[in-house]
């Protein structure tokens, strides 16, 4: 069974007291997070707090050191999965800095990567003519140039359109969990409001996102369920959507204060 079908009555994701290092360094130190299907979840927070390290490890990334806690994807140990299994089974991530895969060429590459999604989910691979009609529907979406289609992965592509191919490999994929690592970061308001606009299509009570950001302004566009505020490697203030537009006209810094005077954050 899939995490679709495995999370009728419980969390999609669990992350409970999760304590992350890299270089010796502890970065998350006792995190928790439960993500139901269907919502959607923003992490907030300052440079250095962890919610790219929180993503990366989610998606099995090698250079983090998981020291304590656990990760339940549908009910089992996502820890215990290589990254191509994650992925697999529905686990996928949006990089911050997308990397360029010199000699892969876009569309051979999206191809290969639903051809094994939909082994693993016991379905029939897709013709060329049905790839290539999805691809060009979901290339339509984001507004992807047909020209870049062709060029290799994200190969001089600028921060913009690597955004764009993120989103395009996500709705292509069709994952259940969809870690969106400051897709934001580098876009201008056009490219920003494509983008939301692939992540509210992509949006459905059998999937989840998991969207990072320093700012509010892409939450005008794509409105969370849950607001979380990451400080120093852990969650210390949970809300709905206003909360966001409270940090922006506050700062972290108000939360700071907030948690050194020992007030309720709402956790």
């Amino acid at each position: 069974m899939n995490a679709r079908s495995e999370t009728r009555n419980q969390p999609l994701l669990e992350v409970r007291n999760l304590h992350v290092s890299a270089g010796g360094v502890e970065i998350l130190k006792g995190l928790d997070l439960s993500v139901n299907l269907g919502a959607v979840h923003a992490i907030m927070g300052p440079n250095g707090s962890g919610k790219s390290t929180l993503t990366n490890v989610l998606a099995g990334r090698p250079d983090y050191e998981v020291t304590e806690g656990k990760v339940l994807y549908g009910g089992r140990d996502l820890l215990a999965m290589a990254p191509d299994e994650r992925a697999r089974e529905g686990v996928f991530l949006a990089f911050q800095y997308p990397v360029e895969l010199p000699g892969v060429r876009n569309r051979e590459f999206l191809r290969a990567a639903l051809d094994a999604v939909r082994e693993h989910r016991g379905l029939q691979k897709l013709s060329v003519r049905e790839f290539n009609k999805l691809h060009e529907e979901k290339a339509g979406e984001v507004e992807m140039d047909p020209d870049l289609i062709k060029r290799s992965v994200n190969e001089g592509f600028s921060g913009g359109e690597k955004k764009r191919n993120e989103i395009l490999q996500m709705t292509v994929l069709d994952p259940t969990l969809a870690l969106l690592d400051e897709t934001d970061s580098g876009l201008d308001i056009d490219a920003l409001q494509t983008v939301a606009r692939g992540v509210n299509k992509f949006r459905s009570p059998s999937k989840a996102i998991v969207l990072v950001t320093h700012y509010q302004r892409i939450l005008n566009y794509i409105t969370p369920d849950h607001v979380h505020v990451l400080i120093e490697g852990r969650i210390v203030k949970s809300g709905g959507s206003e909360l966001a537009h409270e940090l922006e006209s506050k700062g972290y810094e108000w939360v700071k204060k907030t948690v050194q005077s020992g007030s309720e954050v709402g956790v």
